[in-house]
């Protein structure tokens, strides 16, 4: 697919500079340079800045944002020009109010704001501006989150339960005691537009708001290739065969740690028995009716959510752009 690099979270060309990871004198000298830069989260939270918070903030590493909380820090690559650009998390920090209600919601709306930071910056929710920032600001933004989740959850060693320690740059964890070395974990999730003539296949999960609907997705399982988990899937979910599938575009979704591979394929049959232990209802959406959702005016259907993979497939599907 010509426009799959185009997807929210889809890279922006970054230079990850992996050798330099476990090079102490050089992360050094690239502490040490003027042009050093970290950008900070918080409970998976990226620093935005800028009146309508849609920037990501980038702090000089003696910031007294940062030398007031601690931290782990990783290295994320190199800014064009050879400048580092960091990611510190400071999760530990409490704010001095802080709605517990919202924190974790579908959508927390809460800002917070640290006593320390710049003047118009303030840690946000990424999903509600994540198709409003830069490509750049949104890989990096998704690397950092999707690493600090990853520490917090694999704080012990897997294999004998000792605590780990964090190296080369937030990479890897290490285990000292056992020597067992763990890496970042992403998790492969099939997301498919499945559809039969003029038709596509969307579903709903309990708990989401009135009238969503997305494409079908599921994770992969070990030694299942990516063809054969849609197929699972969608006659898991819905009971609908699929003959031919083809992967269109991937996209990074830090929520926590997944990989969605967009894909679509070709249903056999159009008879929709769902399983409701996996999804609440499923049901066919014609071209036009998926093209009322898009300008706001069907009845039942919201528009796909954006910045999401699956806005992006039926955007495309909507404009014969999938080849």
């Amino acid at each position: 697919m010509k426009l799959a690099e185009t997807v929210t979270f889809g890279g922006s060309g970054l230079d990850r500079a992996a050798h330099l990871r476990g090079d102490d004198a050089a992360l050094e000298a690239l502490r040490a340079s003027n042009g050093a830069r970290t950008i900070v989260t918080w409970r998976g939270k990226p620093l935005f800045e800028g009146e309508a918070r849609d920037r990501l903030a980038r702090l000089p590493l003696d910031h007294p944002m940062l030398m007031a909380e601690g931290g782990p820090e990783m290295l994320l690559g190199l800014e064009e020009g050879g400048d580092a650009i960091f990611a510190r998390d400071m999760s530990g920090w409490t704010p001095d109010v802080l709605d517990a209600s919202l924190m974790g919601t579908f959508l927390d709306p809460t800002e917070q704001v640290h006593p320390d930071g710049p003047e118009d910056a303030a840690f946000g929710e990424l999903r509600a501006r994540m198709t409003r920032i830069t490509a750049r600001d949104a890989e990096l933004a998704a690397t950092a989150k999707a690493i600090f989740s990853w520490h917090r959850s694999h704080r012990f060693c897997a294999r004998c339960g000792e605590q780990s320690e964090m190296i080369l740059a937030g990479w890897q964890r290490s285990c000292p005691a056992c020597k067992t070395q763990h890496f970042p974990r992403t998790d492969p999730v099939v997301i498919m537009l499945i559809t039969r003539g003029n038709s596509v296949l969307m579903g709903r999960s309990p708990g989401w708001p009135e009238g969503m609907f997305s494409l079908l997705a599921g994770f992969v399982e070990p030694g299942e290739p990516i063809e054969a988990a849609v197929r699972r899937e969608v006659f898991e979910e819905a009971g609908i065969r699929v003959g031919a599938v083809e992967y269109l575009s991937s996209q990074p979704w830090p929520y926590p740690s997944s990989l969605m591979f967009g894909c679509r394929g070709e249903a056999l049959d159009d008879e929709i028995t769902i399983d409701p232990k996996e999804i609440e209802d499923a049901r066919w959406f014609t071209r036009e009716e998926i093209a009322l959702a898009f300008a706001g005016g069907h009845p039942e259907l919201m528009p796909a959510r954006k910045g999401a993979i699956a806005q992006f497939l039926l955007w495309n599907w909507l404009a014969d752009r999938l080849d």
